[in-house]
């Protein structure tokens, strides 16, 4: 069994419907196969109905949903039904998004995608983090949302979710293609062995551009579930197809935190 965690995004395009006959997630008497940080689920309750409060009861709705028009009314109907809405796993939920797009789990090998669903943990501003397998409605909501009695929905998770996560990830290596909004929801204590930070980079002009592109990511996390990657040495050998490689000159180690950035870059 792998020895890794993949720290992932869940994305803002989300695919409708669902099984109306999944187990429900949220009911306190169903099976935790379907839910694997099922100790959030208490936290979870109070944020959903922190925010069903907020648009039942907000003249502006477009202001806490930053949305407007046809868009924002979706998203308040799909989260007003988020208790009783048919589910899907995770994974499914997020497949519209560029970064679980391009991680193609179709087209993995059966182990790619077992270690995937095993050792997947996105992060989502709903459910705090989840596994790719865990069954969820759609929704509507960004970790920078203000919930009113509840506050910024990313100081919600990190306060409720940070100790269980540290817990999780204790003594793993971890992959952490994570953009900073979802960073602010997780106080990392650092129990992990080692942690690898990936970034992607432009370099044009003598300058450099970092990137928060899903593509890039989801590839690389492809990669990563392919090869069962644990160390350093695989990853140096990935090249991506548009030429993002392996620049040994920004490899940096923080020895006490335990933390490797390290940085794909290609110039323009």
């Amino acid at each position: 069994m792998a020895n890794f965690s993949i720290l992932l995004a869940a994305s803002a395009e989300k695919k409708p419907g669902g099984n109306p006959f999944a187990p429900d997630m949220f009911d306190y008497r169903s099976s935790n196969t379907f839910n694997y940080f099922h100790e959030l689920n208490p936290d979870r309750r109070t944020l959903i109905r922190g925010l069903q409060s907020a648009l039942e009861s907000s003249r502006k709705p477009e202001q806490l949903l930053g949305l407007e028009g046809d868009a924002l009314q979706t998203a308040i109907e799909v989260d007003l039904e988020l208790f009783n809405a048919p589910l899907i796993s995770a994974l499914e939920r997020y497949s519209p998004g560029v970064l679980f797009s391009a991680m193609n789990f179709q087209g993995l090998p059966t182990g790619a995608q077992r270690r995937l669903l095993e050792n997947g943990v996105i992060f989502s501003p709903v459910f705090g983090v989840l596994r790719p397998d865990d069954l969820i409605p759609d929704y509507q909501l960004g970790f920078s949302t203000k919930i009113p009695k509840l506050g910024v929905v990313a100081a919600f998770w990190k306060k409720h979710m940070s100790d269980l996560l540290n817990e999780r990830l204790a003594d793993r290596v971890v992959w952490n293609v994570l953009p900073k909004e979802c960073e602010k929801a997780w106080r990392d204590d650092h129990t992990y062995s080692r942690m690898y930070n990936v970034g992607f980079a432009v370099d044009s002009g003598g300058k450099r551009s970092f990137l928060e592109e899903g593509p890039l990511a989801g590839q690389f996390i492809n990669f990563v579930v392919r090869e069962a990657a644990e160390d350093l040495e695989l990853a140096r050998q990935w090249v991506h197809s548009e030429g993002y490689k392996f620049d040994a000159d920004s490899e940096h180690f923080d020895e006490e935190k335990r933390i490797h950035t390290i940085v794909y870059a290609k110039r323009a």
